[in-house]
């Protein structure tokens, strides 16, 4: 092995693994496989043409130089984006852990105790600050939670309102900008007008039904929202507050003035700025429209033997099972970053979050009374951190911007003149003696000093906040790192993550996330840059983007591409506004029906309704593939409806359908366009792409096929690429002007995780990258062919085959032994693995997905625990174990149960703790047992403080 080749460390398949591995699959050659596997006619007749794969050392050093190019002045922009303080302990044992980066969205309660608690302490935070009773564990940024808002509240109109066709929500002229160009993309499909003005005058028309604020506001202001929030409520709308988390902590909190949901950002809770993301958004509201709000919930339960515990409540809101009648297309949000705040918030406690946001708005009140006696006006009556001053007659504009951008400072410029400052906890006594000195040069006055920082509150006490908050003892037992540490510690220990052993999970590419890859996120060149500063001082980000997008465009054979999109489902979105704007543009607007394969993912119909299409389902036959008698009669039925079809490829069964170019012909004559979801393109890079087979645009999950972590739920990041045809039509950002289709706050999206994919796709290479689809097909045949006999496959394409994950079938088990595929799925904790895909996309089985990156060692190993699983079933099937009381049934053993005195099982401790000896060796212990799945849901407990009576 060359050591030194990237690929070979990647790929946990070695050259002296393939010979066996293809005698069990039954092929003379990995070519032979392939070729049987994936139809010849949509092939590459040449490689992918990326430059020569990088070494380790060589891109860090050519990471490095790019990272040069990114210029760190002081930010004073605000606008939804600050400055933070990453506390040293979360960063190096949450940010930088992999048993945090890798693991899972935790469906599988059992086994993600620890971040399910971690998240649990975010949702409380939220809660407190915000004084609502229920919040979610994230969405994807401010703005895309302002969507949401939007469309709850449009969700939740009367029967009067709905019959009377109330259609209009207002928003406050002082929301951030990017976050009423998202509110306006998202609300043209649903039907939704969008009325802006001030809400001081607004008159709430019958026609309205929903209204949408900013706490404090775009310019800074701090305004008292009560009186216009109960005449809201008399004229029967909802009432949506953008708020500041930190601000919070010394501002009336909107819960105790009547909102009806809370929304924003927790970027500065400690996550870096990233050039605009990722970051958690936070959404709060009301318990009765619990079932209404976006996102995942985690609330409290009981496990078998009444020790509490955590899960995921409310889990039929979601698009995987509601599909296109689910609250939200939300997946993927940003739980790794909800986590870090969370743990910002357990870190500083009530005493630490309210002396920073103190130190902020003292640091902002001295500037104010020092700039007011230079000559400059400030316009804000009350503020909390931010500034908006008229300068004085002798001072413009560009002659502030000149001396600041000298003195490597950036400041807010607003188009009336105005110029805006808004402090951080980053912010020193230095510099804002700096920002007095560039404001005094100006205007040609002295310098005052700042002064010293005895606490100032110039908030008018009808603003000031009364209230406690995160007074649980989570939130007041770790404040030294010692003690932080272990508690980080602890709760890392219950969850089962890539540091432990393979997921399998089927369609979601649970590959390495190689730590050459996540260094660079680590680096102040690449965390410490506002999205919105001048495009000169962020050079290296756009180079990055730059050759990224080349990468992936070769890749995908696109011509244009958009990194906007937070996650896979917000592509989807993306990549159907994409096509509506393409349609409107040719007179074709009216066309308003998409076709969605049974066998999608959920978000396909979910995001299908957002963007304002009817879905409609073609059928799959017997062998899974699209029925295409069933597709061509439909989208022939709705010839002059059909805006397009959604499809992933390899499907979501498993298989290279063979029909797929056939498949987009019919879509294209009938004047449809073809998305491709490229939630598998794991089983294309290297050997076919989208453009080839016949589809117009893809988006691609970063998080997924290029190695970008899963971050226990987030962040992903979905880019679209688009065919030339198209690319008129991706999103623009309101930064530049046009805020076109903009679905993102920030203008590239989580542009902060770019660097991962593009580590990935340089140090592969060509070579690499078509060697590690190759291998994922390999390691997903040697799987079928291993447990075929012990289950069975679903599905097998054409030549025989699966594609790059495959569908284990566990319906005959449960028909002859009443053992459920969720039953192996909690069994195989006990063997120290997670789950695959439980009952998705076809229900009573387990979709596999094993990836390029696991050896042939964990192959076997995998393969051992379920054939042992097998055994254990085929012993209650026979009459040799008990069909009440099991190891499967009572599964997963906690480690309470098995080290108890009492032991009330047939079977032995061993036998339920230590089946095999691979897992002695390697113990996961788990910490509940198996956990009450609809306790929490009816009786949902969202925060640390409630409990079970």
């Amino acid at each position: 092995m060359k050591t030194n080749v990237f690929a070979n460390r990647h790929i946990g398949i070695v050259d002296t693994d393939v010979p066996r591995m293809l005698e069990t699959i039954g092929v003379g050659s990995l070519d032979e496989l392939i070729d049987r596997t994936i139809p010849r006619q949509i092939r590459l007749k040449q490689p992918l043409g990326l430059p020569p794969a990088m070494t380790e050392n060589e891109f860090a050093k050519h990471i490095a130089c790019m990272a040069s190019h990114n210029k760190i002045y002081k930010s004073y922009i605000g606008t939804g984006w600050y400055d933070t303080i990453t506390p040293a302990v979360i960063r190096r044992n949450v940010f930088e852990n992999p048993v945090w980066y890798t693991s899972y969205t935790p469906y599988q309660a059992e086994i993600s105790q620890g971040r399910l608690e971690a998240l649990i302490n975010f949702q409380t935070a939220i809660c407190d600050l915000t004084a609502m009773p229920l919040a979610n564990c994230s969405l994807l940024d401010e703005a895309t939670a302002a969507a949401e808002a939007a469309t709850m509240m449009h969700t939740l109109r009367s029967r009067a309102q709905q019959k009377a066709g109330a259609n209009t929500l207002f928003v406050d002229y002082e929301v951030f900008p990017q976050t009423l160009a998202v509110i306006r993309t998202r609300a043209i499909p649903q039907g939704i007008q969008v009325k802006t003005g001030d809400y001081r005058s607004m008159e709430l028309t019958p026609d309205i039904f929903g209204c949408i604020i900013q706490y404090p506001n775009n310019s800074g202001s701090v305004e008292d929202y009560r009186d216009f929030t109960a005449h809201a409520h008399e004229a029967g709308c909802k009432v949506a507050v953008a708020s500041d988390i930190l601000s919070l902590a010394l501002l009336t909190p909107p819960g105790e003035w009547g909102a009806d949901i809370v929304f924003g950002s927790t970027q500065r809770m400690g996550t870096p700025l990233f050039y605009g993301g990722p970051s958690a958004a936070y959404f709060a509201t009301r318990d009765e429209y619990k079932r209404n709000m976006p996102g995942r919930i985690i609330g409290l339960s009981k496990d078998k033997y009444g020790h509490s515990c955590y899960r995921m409540a409310l889990q039929t809101r979601e698009q995987h099972i509601k599909r296109e009648r689910a609250t939200s297309n939300i997946c993927t949000a940003q739980a790794l970053l909800a986590t870090m705040a969370g743990f910002y918030a357990v870190w500083h406690g009530a005493e630490g979050i309210t002396e920073i946001a103190q130190y902020i708005h003292t640091t902002a009140a001295q500037l104010s009374s020092r700039l007011e006696s230079m000559g400059y006006i400030e316009r804000n009556k009350a503020y909390f951190d931010t500034l908006r001053l008229e300068l004085p007659a002798n001072v413009s504009q560009e002659k502030l911007r000149a001396i600041a951008l000298d003195k490597k400072v950036n400041l807010r410029y607003f188009d009336n003149g105005d110029v805006g400052v808004s402090i951080d906890e980053t912010v020193t006594p230095a510099d804002a003696y700096q920002l007095l000195t560039i404001f005094a040069i100006a205007a040609e006055k002295t310098i005052h000093d700042i002064g010293n920082h005895a606490p100032i509150l110039s908030i008018p006490a009808n603003l000031q906040r009364t209230s406690s908050f995160l007074t649980h003892e989570v939130f007041c037992r770790y404040h030294t790192e010692t003690e932080m540490m272990r508690y980080i510690k602890r709760l890392e220990r219950k969850d089962i993550s890539l540091a432990h052993s393979m997921i399998s999970l089927g369609s979601c590419t649970m590959k390495l996330n190689a730590a050459a890859e996540i260094l660079p996120l680590s680096e102040a060149a690449w965390t410490n840059i506002h999205p919105l500063v001048p495009q000169e001082q962020a050079q290296g980000y756009q180079e990055l983007i730059d050759a990224l997008s080349h990468q992936l465009l070769t890749i995908t054979g696109f011509d244009g591409i958009t990194f906007q999109p937070n996650s896979g489902a917000a592509g989807e979105y993306t990549g159907l506004r994409i096509i509506r704007s393409y349609l409107e543009s040719i007179g074709q607007g009216h066309r308003d029906i998409v076709l969605i394969p049974a066998s999608a993912h959920g978000t396909n119909p979910a995001s299908a309704v957002q963007a304002g299409y009817t879905p409609l389902t073609c059928a799959c036959d017997t062998h899974g593939n699209v029925d295409v008698n069933d597709l061509r009669a439909k989208a022939e039925a709705n010839r002059g409806r059909l805006a397009a079809l959604m499809i992933t490829y390899p499907s979501t069964h498993g298989i290279f359908e063979s029909d797929i170019v056939e498949i987009c012909d019919i879509i294209h004559r009938c004047g449809a366009q073809v998305y491709m979801d490229g939630a598998n393109m794991n089983g294309q890079v290297g050997l076919t792409n989208p453009k080839t087979i016949g589809a117009d645009l893809c988006h691609l999950n970063l998080h997924k096929t290029f190695a970008s972590p899963h971050g226990g739920g987030g962040p992903g990041e979905g880019p679209v690429c688009v065919a030339s045809h198209l690319t008129p039509f991706l999103p623009k950002h309101i930064s530049t002007g046009d805020g076109t289709n903009e679905v993102s706050a920030a203008p590239y999206g989580s542009a902060g995780i770019l660097p991962i994919t593009y580590a990935y796709i340089s140090m592969m290479g060509t070579e690499g990258l078509e060697r590690a689809t190759k291998t994922a097909i390999l390691n997903a045949n040697y799987l079928a062919s291993r447990l075929d006999k012990a289950y069975g496959t679903v599905y097998r394409g054409t030549g025989g085959f699966v594609g790059h994950e495959m569908i284990l079938e566990c319906r005959k088990i449960r028909e002859e032994s009443g053992i459920t595929e969720n039953d192996i799925a909690k069994r195989l904790m006990d063997y120290g693995y997670h789950a695959p895909t439980l009952s998705f996309p076809v229900h009573g089985t387990l979709m596999i997905e094993p990836t390029e990156s696991e050896s042939l060692a964990e192959l076997d190993n995998f393969v051992d625990c379920m054939l042992s699983i097998r055994h254990e079933i085929d012993e209650i099937q026979n009459g040799e174990a008990s069909r009440v009381d099991n190891v499967l049934l009572n599964a997963p053993h906690p480690e309470y149960e098995a080290i108890s005195d009492s032991w009330q099982h047939f079977y032995t401790r061993e036998k339920a703790a230590y089946p095999l000896a691979s897992v002695r060796e390697n113990k996961f212990w788990i910490n509940v047992a198996r956990i009450d799945d609809t306790l929490g849901d009816r009786k949902l407990i969202p925060t640390r403080y409630g409990r079970f009576e």
